[in-house]
């Protein structure tokens, strides 16, 4: 399991070490110490969520209030997946901006979204499988949506057809009215932030 930091601060993929034989293929997907070690913060699984996609599907972007605030951890586990992160930090210095990676289910890859983060993927298959290994429950009434198609936010999709949005997702507030609406997380500048040589780690192989 290694940790790279993206460049988005807070932002980590999680590369897997995939071991395979004729019966098919184990990773390792998940483990709450050495998230903890990458992060400098301790991460408790406070929930599981999956969804599944159709081809072309956006989902997103979604963000949780402070409090309670929700961190999350996305891998894909079936299908392919084009995985946005965004930062919604009021004030911060890489407010708005974003960072994209691919999640296949048969690589194992993983990204961990901090709090005060906006997410949101687009299925690249059918049937595309997501989970989202939460550090904080649902609480009714916290989650907000952001469209996904703002131009403020110039996302790279990569649509070539009109995507598949929820009725929330297609009528949801742009960047400016949620800055304006007073639902961001505040930013605060953390002096103990670590380096990105911190935020790599290594774990032993599980069969």
């Amino acid at each position: 399991m290694r940790f790279e930091q993206t460049d988005l601060p807070g932002v980590l993929v999680v590369r897997q070490r995939v071991h395979t034989d004729p019966r098919g293929y184990f990773h390792e997907s998940f483990r709450a110490e050495r998230l903890s070690e990458a992060t400098g913060t301790p991460f408790t699984a406070a929930q599981i969520n999956y969804s599944t996609s159709r081809r072309n599907t956006i989902r997103g972007i979604h963000g949780v209030l402070s409090p309670p605030g929700q961190a999350k951890y996305v891998s894909c586990t079936n299908g392919t997946l084009l995985d946005i992160a965004v930062d919604l930090r009021a004030g911060s210095p890489s407010f708005g901006r974003h960072t994209v990676n691919v999640l296949e289910a048969a690589e194992g890859t993983a990204v961990f979204v901090p709090e005060g983060f906006g997410h949101g993927f687009r299925a690249l298959t059918e049937n595309a499988r997501i989970c989202y290994v939460l550090s904080n429950a649902h609480v009714p009434g916290t989650q907000f949506e952001i469209d996904p198609l703002d131009p403020d936010l110039d996302l790279p999709w990569g649509h070539e057809s009109p995507p598949l949005l929820s009725d929330k997702d297609a009528k949801a507030m742009s960047l400016q009215e949620a800055l304006g609406a007073g639902v961001l997380t505040p930013w605060t500048p953390d002096p103990s932030a670590r380096t990105q040589s911190d935020a790599t780690a290594n774990t032993r192989d599980h069969r």
